[in-house]
């Protein structure tokens, strides 16, 4: 999603990008005034508030845009087809492009900590609430922003103002995944057997896989373990997921001619399409979506 960012803002950035020894006094009367709302929401949703600080300080330049000052909108969150609230129109890619206003600035936070627990997503939520340089990067993976930099922008923003501190509230919940029941080692079996699906060869990942050690094993680099599972390094491996050792196919497997998936809860595009061995943009491509859609529970797709 790209954002809006006023031009009187690069200034202040500037000084988080090339990490200027003294301090923006805008950025720390910002976090002074919004840290009690980026805790409440980490709290409520499991979003790093430092995350949460960071861009909103990035999109809003320290609170001073337009946007953040009259419309409370701090993240630069477009209208989309569900908005039903105000609006205000700003030039971004396109002139009179719609832009939400809010009550508040803790409503725009609120509706900041929804957009990210769309399923689009949900692969940041496997990472440690602590992980701040993860979530960072995984946004830019998931697709948030465009630039190149934008994941880089949010760490030296944190960093500078030591916002993860706020990450290390005792009050925060800390989203671990759960734990496992203790089960009897085999002795057989101690590597990944390499198995198929939808004719892509591939490993099920066990507890506690991660890239770096399926790549020693396999003998398959892990920038071509991340490029074949279309994930991102900070990404934890689902237990039980199928782990993909070549290119994933554009349609999946001849079991599913004529038929359809059906979508059960918790499941997005990108799980669906590594339960099939499908890559992700022909699943979107074969049911006519975009990247925004997000999969609906009993609803139904073409998998072939």
């Amino acid at each position: 999603m790209k954002r809006f960012i006023l031009l009187f803002s690069l200034f202040t950035l500037h000084f988080i990008t090339c990490l200027a020894q003294s301090r923006n006094s805008a950025f720390e009367r910002y976090i002074e005034q919004y840290k009690d709302i980026a805790v409440e929401q980490m709290r409520k949703h499991g979003i790093p508030a430092s995350i949460t600080l960071a861009q909103g300080l990035l999109e809003s330049g320290g609170g001073n845009s337009e946007l953040a000052r009259k419309s409370n909108n701090h993240f630069g969150i477009k209208c989309g087809a569900d908005w039903q609230g105000r609006y205000v129109t700003h030039f971004d890619d396109n002139r009179n492009e719609r832009f939400r206003v809010y009550d508040s600035p803790a409503q725009g936070f609120e509706d900041h900590s929804q957009f990210l627990l769309k399923p689009r997503y949900q692969r940041l939520f496997r990472l440690s609430i602590l992980d701040y340089k993860g979530w960072a990067r995984g946004l830019k993976a998931c697709g948030y922003a465009t630039s190149p930099t934008y994941a880089d922008r949010l760490i030296d923003i944190i960093e500078l103002y030591k916002l993860n501190d706020f990450d290390e509230d005792p009050r925060a919940p800390k989203f671990v995944m759960p734990e496992y029941r203790d089960v009897p080692v085999q002795p057989v079996n101690l590597f990944h057997p390499r198995v198929s699906n939808n004719r892509i060869p591939c490993v099920v990942a066990r507890r506690g896989d991660t890239w770096e050690s399926l790549s020693r094993e396999l003998k398959i680099s892990k920038k071509n373990l991340l490029k074949y599972n279309e994930a991102f390094e900070e990404m934890e491996i689902e237990e039980g997921s199928f782990v993909y050792l070549q290119k994933k196919a554009s349609k999946g497997p001849d079991s599913m001619k004529g038929k359809w998936h059906k979508i059960q809860r918790g499941e997005s595009m990108y799980s669906i399409a590594q339960k099939y061995g499908i890559r992700l943009s022909s699943l979107y491509k074969m049911n006519y979506k975009d990247a925004d859609f997000e999969p609906v529970e009993d609803d139904i797709l073409r998998v072939r």
